[in-house]
């Protein structure tokens, strides 16, 4: 298989719909093949409700929409056992968990006990009903949305586990005046979701999957990405550093930027240009880093701060 024809004409579908976002579909790709989730913090209105419709129809899959909210139950999302008068049994109805895309629209909108019925599920591709376990079908992605302005009045804030079990968190930001004149002329009479066609099968994802947990890691890169993550547990500015679980998210992710580039092996650039996405929500700032810095700014410095192997393919120990 071809990944730079296949990846182009995913974008190119995609691009049917969400015009300039090239950056934000490798990524979300890169999440996909590494069986990662993703975190969206932007304005409302930027695209992701058509983006996650559209990404679900590129790989042939399903799609399900929740709108969070503050009487939302976890049995909302994950399904229960309902009894049936015919039958005289309950039986299981799936909540809209079961499913290939799942899009958890303003996920901090929801209590804290809402939120955590999609820990399971993110972490072990399975879900727990009146003590059943339900295996949800590859592939399966979850991606939540949440405003990064918005008033803490009405919201709860992720707790730092849940965070831990988003592989990226991406800011979609504006479009360019230009891109934004595209999209008027896009949406100009018709609705062009209808035209995106699938572009991988449910196998051929399978297939890269494997393909990307195959890209080889050598031990300098290995030492270049855990100079990086200890840094961020010793930073002055951090209470609680970049966990295991972070570490190897962005090896993981770094094989992803590795695979779309046709490559066998991860480099230091590899990680250095995921790692903004994979570490930043990972951290959690002090009083006196919230006042002079943010999380972002933290990363950055750790990232510029972390020194990069001499030459690829050599350990420290032969330097």
């Amino acid at each position: 298989m071809n990944i730079e024809i296949h990846l182009t004409n995913f974008k190119q579908e995609i691009g049917k719909v969400i015009v300039g976002q090239d950056e934000v579909l490798d990524l979300l790709f890169i999440s996909i093949l590494q069986k990662g989730h993703v975190l969206f913090e932007s304005v409302p209105g930027t695209g992701k409700t058509s983006l996650s419709k559209a990404l679900a129809k590129t790989i042939d899959g399903s799609f399900s929409r929740i709108q969070f909210t503050p009487d939302l139950l976890p049995t909302d999302i994950t399904g229960l056992n309902i009894y049936s008068p015919k039958t005289h049994e309950f039986e299981l109805q799936m909540g809209p968990i079961a499913t290939n895309v799942l899009l958890a629209d303003e996920i901090n909108r929801a209590t804290p006990r809402t939120q955590s019925a999609l820990l399971e599920v993110m972490e072990e591709r399975q879900v727990t009903i009146d003590g059943q376990k339900i295996e949800i079908d590859d592939p399966f992605i979850v991606i939540a949305t949440q405003n990064p302005i918005e008033s803490t009045q009405g919201t709860f804030n992720l707790p730092e586990a849940q965070m831990d079990r988003f592989l990226m968190r991406i800011d979609l930001g504006y479009p360019s005046r230009e891109e934004e004149l595209n999209m008027m002329a896009l949406y100009n009479g018709h609705s062009p979701t209808e035209e995106i066609h699938t572009v991988f099968s449910k196998e051929m994802i399978t297939e890269l999957q494997s393909r990307c947990s195959a890209i080889t890691v050598n031990h300098s890169t290995m030492e270049y990405m855990l100079d990086m993550i200890h840094l961020t547990r010793q930073h002055p500015h951090v209470d609680i550093g970049v966990s295991p679980r972070g570490t190897l998210a962005l090896m993981h992710a770094a094989q992803g930027v590795a695979l779309i580039q046709d490559r066998d092996y991860v480099t230091p650039e590899d990680v250095k240009y995921i790692a903004p996405y994979i570490l930043g929500h990972r951290i959690v700032l002090s009083i006196e880093g919230l006042t002079l810095s943010d999380q972002k700014t933290v990363i950055r410095e750790i990232i510029e701060g972390t020194e990069v192997p001499v030459e690829y393919g050599v350990s420290r120990n032969e330097l």
